[in-house]
């Protein structure tokens, strides 16, 4: 391919239509249901509670090995300091060694390669002891082994490639998922990075700069997401090409790290800039088909956002803690200040929600473990859910602590107090709601696969694009299809009060759920009787939409978790059932005031608004202040294929 073919490529991906990026996507998507969905079934007014419930059992060798494996983690983690990661804002290579020595890089990894072939629950509960240290130690992890080399390699990869790659990423070899670039996020259709197979058909040509590369700057090797074009092999076959998965060594001629970079959190994570000019790449080194990229993407993360849930938990478990400690420690108007009812709300948030956060993410690991559910929407809500509830925990904690919570920990100890980062945790938590997939477009993901009957019913309704008499055909199609499905809606098990009496008194909460999983789908449906091919542009509609369903999963788990906890650990069922009780009521207030803004609302002015905004119709209201970033450099850095004019900021850690 020439040079001029190359930047024709680019061009075209750069200026992606709506539609052309929308084919992408849908392209990707996983449209097959093969087995059941337990939240797939919330939002269509299905509750079927025997898929969570009893809750899973893991096996017991699993068990055995998660156990004996998390002794020695807490023994080494013990040795560890946040503080020097976060003074430093690097881990430290001797941290690097020991974990690579206890196999935490290869926690995920089967046995057969080197790894430690742990569960999913395991490996959460790892990632959440090491969070607990310093986010950045369960970041470092988390992008090595949920999204980097090991996972799309052990489900796409051939048994050459996985005898190559496994077993050096399970003995320490950190790894990273290069997909983002300075101008494309979440939409894959404009991407610009190519990899142009060469003449000799033996290796392809990588060009393309990639931003916020977690793991980048130390990796030894990475994924990478780059745009194949359609080409014409020696015996004439052609091949469509499109956005294509390759293992890359980082040592490769022609990678540059060009920056690492610095955020308001997450101070010890390495993550850069890379830059890939004329780097070639075996054949041998594809992963999957030309084509296959996004789809190993998006697979890659059905379970590999069950990651950031375990980091959650160790957040609301620690918010816990010092919430209670302080709260009976702190003195105000002559009682402890957890006693005053505004703050004592704060610390029951916090309590129900924890449990909540632990309840979601165990059930969503054990369903995945267990194989035999589609997980893909509960792994979706459990990470929105999560960074969204836990993100709220830090701010109620630094709101308890009050001035004491915005000092950093440095300082409070400086003057002879105890070193609390709680300034820190709300600092690090943020990105969560950003990582593999921001909040908002998580809810188009869920949304889109909530409303995937309706529009498989709807058919050309659906559509912008069809006729008015496609439409007309479309709606007989579609009077059958609800004529059917409606009648189901009307009544249920939440009605009868009988309904779900193994459960005690958390029985009312379930039968809530099930009558608020009807509810949710009966105002699905007149939305999409309303909107109909526009329903995709009512993005705040679709969004809480979502909410109600991930409020209404969390219950449901908790009321599973509460009631297994009565049966294996009877000192604790008690306690569990006032905590899954009291969670349930606070998110049936959340659930009642998402019903109620589903169709009381400001969105048609908020859009007319911000449009405006758009326009330059107010820029009469900035007047009066100083812009400091102007003129420090355009919004969108310069991503221009190219060699790099910048030294390769990559460094070896052992």
């Amino acid at each position: 391919m020439t040079s001029a073919t190359d930047s024709s490529l680019t061009a075209a991906s750069v200026n992606a239509t709506a539609e052309e990026a929308r084919a992408v996507a849908e392209a990707a998507r996983d449209t097959e249901w093969n087995r059941p969905s337990f939240a797939k079934g919330l939002y269509l007014g299905s509750f079927d509670l025997s898929l969570i419930h009893p809750w899973p059992q893991a096996k017991t060798e699993d068990v055995e090995r998660g156990e004996e494996f998390m002794a020695r983690l807490l023994a080494f983690a013990k040795t560890l300091s946040g503080r020097v990661i976060e003074r430093d804002a690097r881990i430290p290579d001797e941290y690097l060694a020991g974990l690579a020595e206890l196999g935490v890089f290869g926690m995920k990894i089967p046995r057969e390669y080197g790894g430690l072939g742990l569960s999913l629950v395991y490996y959460g509960r790892a990632l959440a002891l090491l969070g607990s240290v310093h986010p950045s130690l369960g970041a470092l992890i988390s992008a090595h082994q949920s999204i980097g080399v090991p996972e799309p390699v052990k489900e796409f990869g051939t048994p050459e490639q996985k005898k190559e790659y496994l077993p050096r990423c399970a003995a320490g070899a950190i790894t990273a998922f290069l997909l983002t670039e300075p101008d494309v996020g979440s939409d894959p259709a404009r991407m610009g990075a190519t990899a142009v197979l060469s003449d000799d058909g033996g290796s392809y040509v990588l060009d393309g700069v990639k931003l916020w590369t977690t793991n980048g700057v130390i990796a030894e090797l990475v994924v990478v997401m780059a745009r194949v074009p359609a080409h014409t092999d020696a015996d004439g076959v052609e091949h469509k090409g499109g956005i294509t998965a390759f293992v890359v060594e980082m040592d490769s001629p022609g990678i540059t790290v060009e920056n690492r970079n610095a955020f308001m959190g997450l101070r010890g994570i390495e993550n850069g800039v890379t830059r890939f000019h004329q780097v070639r790449v075996p054949v041998a080194n594809r992963l999957g088909r030309e084509g296959q990229g996004l789809k190993i993407a998006l697979t890659t993360l059905n379970t590999g956002r069950l990651s950031i849930p375990g980091l959650c938990v160790a957040a609301g478990k620690w918010s816990l803690k010092i919430a209670r400690e302080w709260s009976n420690a702190r003195t105000q108007w002559g009682q402890p200040v957890g006693k005053h009812e505004a703050v004592g709300k704060k610390i029951a948030f916090i309590a129900a929600t924890t449990f909540a956060l632990e309840a979601v993410f165990e059930l969503s690991a054990e369903m995945a473990d267990a194989g035999q559910k589609d997980v893909r929407i509960e792994a979706a809500l459990a990470k929105l859910w999560s960074t969204e509830l836990s993100c709220r925990i830090a701010d109620e904690l630094v709101q308890i602590r009050g001035g004491r919570g915005f000092e950093t920990a440095d300082s409070l100890e400086a003057r002879g107090e105890r070193a609390v980062p709680a300034e820190q945790l709300l600092r690090d938590l943020r990105i969560n709601r950003i990582f593999e997939g921001s909040s908002e477009i998580m809810k188009l993901l869920i949304a889109r696969e909530a409303v995937d009957a309706h529009l498989a019913a709807a058919g050309d309704l659906a559509s912008v694009d069809a006729s008015l008499q496609d439409k007309a055909r479309a709606a007989v199609g579609a009077s059958g299809f609800y004529a059917r499905w409606l009648p189901k809606l009307v009544a249920g098990a939440g009605m009868d009060p009988r309904s779900f009496a193994e459960f005690g008194r958390l029985g009312k909460q379930l039968r809530f759920v099930e009558r608020s999983s009807r509810r949710l789908a009966r105002q699905t449906f007149y939305g999409m009787g309303r909107w109909q091919a526009k329903l995709e542009y009512k993005q705040a509609f679709l969004g809480r939409i979502v909410d109600i369903g991930a409020e209404l999963f969390a219950m449901a788990a908790c009321c599973s978790r509460a009631e297994a906890l009565l049966r294996t650990h009877p000192e604790q069922g008690a306690a569990a059932f006032e905590l899954a009780e009291a969670f349930c009521e606070q998110a049936r207030v959340r659930v009642d005031e998402y019903f109620d803004q589903l169709w009381r609302n400001t969105d048609d002015g908020d859009h007319d608004l911000s449009r405006k905004v758009l326009a330059g119709d107010y820029t009469w209201l900035e007047a009066g202040i100083l812009d400091q970033s102007e003129g420090t450099g355009p919004w969108i850095g310069d991503a221009a294929p190219g060699a790099s004019t910048k030294a390769n900021l990559h460094r070896k850690y052992r």
